[in-house]
């Protein structure tokens, strides 16, 4: 029996389009990792949701003049998937919190075993509130000084920093939608106490794959003394808290996303695969998928398979400051492939993803990317093509692939397609070093193309010249299988062009020369480039 590999990817909150930042973090890349896989020959789920009951979605109706928290899930929720489907990200299960018959009951039913057994306990503790607009702050509702490290920071958890916090100590609390300072009332609410844990999380994080910048994060805050975490506020939307006396509270969303994942697996409940998950997401909610998720889930069932892998994101910056959907400072990534499609952003974003340290987007960069494919990819195959339906009517030539040096390139090509597989892999993966390796790959077959297009000019170059058009339709035809996972509407409209099956394996086998006589087709337009 195959064991599944189950990829998930942090569900973006729908208060707003997704932007470019989305793509270039858990997203473009999780797709990339299921499709390697899946080619592959492995059992592959990737999954996310849309996280329906952030604070952050009503107050975006607030801001947008009162319009329902519903009204703006909805609309932006469609906005996302409509954006992954543009982007070519392609999940297997995306979960939707309304809209998912039985949802709610599952969640409240986590919710309620963890109280009943004790882990979940109520605390009586300031919590910021606005007279004026006479509503509880936390989340996207309020802003203050983060506690630890200072930076402007929304309830509950600080983005720069990675670490908790309790909304009440945060310093100088204002209410976001009306901006005035809030107040501090005691407010009773549920806590969940990650102490008692605190052993299972340091024996869990020695075995799970992570990045040195979240393991730092992890150890931080088990030296400090893992805090208690509140699991509940005051609130009227989201999934109400299933326990007498908390009615009138809303289960916290980050709670709420741990069995939401369980939920993505598998919608009742039931069976989970053997080994955990491959988790995609962002570093500002490292702190939630690495502490906060396992405990719960220890709690839970010490059966529930925890994650095998962490594969985090640092910021992704636009001029200067981090991508904010709530801010409205993004470039939003519908646009953007509007204007340059799927391959080219894709490109972009995975060449300049924020794996290790920030980087950052500008459109200029974009058109450089596109540039990039137009004259180095699609310049090679447009020659090639092109070529080959003038010198050998448009099919394979009979003269098979030879000569040192094709040899060299081979070997070269082997080397890379060693490299792409560990890239792509678990393991390995590093999307960066991937695109950069296809470019290699491209590179080293334009290079042999230009050389041994001279052959053509000789007096008795005819079969030479008509090896190397075949050397390089051996090249183009494994193009079309390595590139798959990273560029894949490009990599099928490659193979189309050459008679190849589409999303074929990422080894040195589909560096194979292709059937002499077979039919090809010269490009009309762009291949990679847009």
């Amino acid at each position: 029996m195959t064991t599944r590999t189950w990829i998930t990817a942090t569900p973006p909150t729908p208060n707003g389009d997704l932007h470019v930042g989305h793509l270039a973090g858990p997203y473009t890349a999780a797709d990339v990792l299921r499709r390697f896989l899946t080619a592959d020959g492995a059992d592959v789920r990737l999954t996310t949701g849309l996280d329906d009951h952030q604070g952050y979605v009503a107050v975006r109706g607030i801001k947008d003049g009162g319009r329902k928290p519903e009204e703006v899930a909805d609309h932006y929720g469609a906005s996302v998937t409509r954006t992954w489907k543009a982007a070519a990200v392609e999940f297997d299960h995306i979960v939707r919190p309304r809209r998912d018959a039985g949802y709610q009951q599952f969640v409240q039913s986590f919710f309620s075993g963890l109280y009943e057994a004790g882990y979940i306990v109520p605390r009586t503790r300031p919590l910021p509130y606005c007279a004026s607009c006479e509503r509880w702050l936390y989340e996207g509702y309020l802003v203050g000084g983060c506690p630890l490290c200072g930076a402007s920071s929304n309830g509950n958890a600080c983005e720069p920093c990675g670490r908790p916090n309790e909304c009440g100590d945060l310093t100088d609390p204002r209410c976001v939608p009306c901006g005035a300072p809030a107040e501090l009332r005691d407010a009773t609410r549920l806590y969940f106490p990650l102490a008692p844990f605190a052993e299972r999380l340091a024996a869990f994080w020695a075995e799970v794959d992570m990045p040195p910048h979240l393991r730092a994060l992890c150890e931080r805050m088990l030296a400090d003394g893992l805090p208690e975490i509140a699991v509940s506020h005051p609130a009227d939307w989201g999934v109400p808290v299933p326990v007498d006396g908390y009615e009138d509270q809303r289960i916290f969303v980050w709670c709420e996303m741990a069995p939401g994942y369980l939920w993505e697996q598998d919608p009742r409940g039931g069976t989970l695969p053997e080994t955990g998950p491959v988790q995609f997401f962002g570093f500002d909610n490292g702190y939630f998928h690495a502490v906060l998720f396992p405990a719960l889930f220890l709690a839970h069932d010490e059966a529930t398979p925890l994650p095998r892998a962490f594969v985090v994101n640092e910021f992704y910056q636009l001029d200067g400051l981090k991508f904010s959907t709530s801010r409205r400072h993004a470039v939003w990534a519908h646009e953007a492939l509007a204007a340059c499609g799927a391959d080219v952003l894709r490109h972009h974003v995975l060449a300049d993803r924020p794996n290790g340290r920030e980087t950052s987007f500008n459109l200029e960069a974009l058109e450089r990317t596109r540039h990039h494919l137009a004259t180095l990819w699609d310049g090679w195959l447009g020659r090639l093509l092109t070529a080959v339906e003038r010198d050998c009517g448009g099919r394979v030539p009979e003269e098979a692939p030879a000569g040192r040096a094709w040899e060299l390139l081979r070997g070269r090509l082997h080397r890379i397609a060693d490299e792409l597989r560990e890239a792509y892999g678990v393991t390995g993966f590093d999307p960066r070093r991937a695109v950069a390796l296809l470019d290699e790959a491209v590179a080293c077959a334009a290079d042999f193309g230009h050389v041994h297009a001279h052959e053509r000019a000789r007096p008795d170059g005819a079969a030479a010249h008509r090896r190397a058009l075949a050397a390089q339709l051996a090249v183009a035809a494994a193009l079309s299988a390595w590139a798959a996972p990273a560029l894949p509407v490009g990599s099928a409209r490659l193979a189309a062009l050459l008679g190849v099956p589409a999303n074929g394996r990422v080894d040195a086998s589909a560096l194979a020369p292709l059937p002499a006589g077979r039919a090809v087709t010269a490009p009309i337009g762009a291949v990679f480039g847009g």
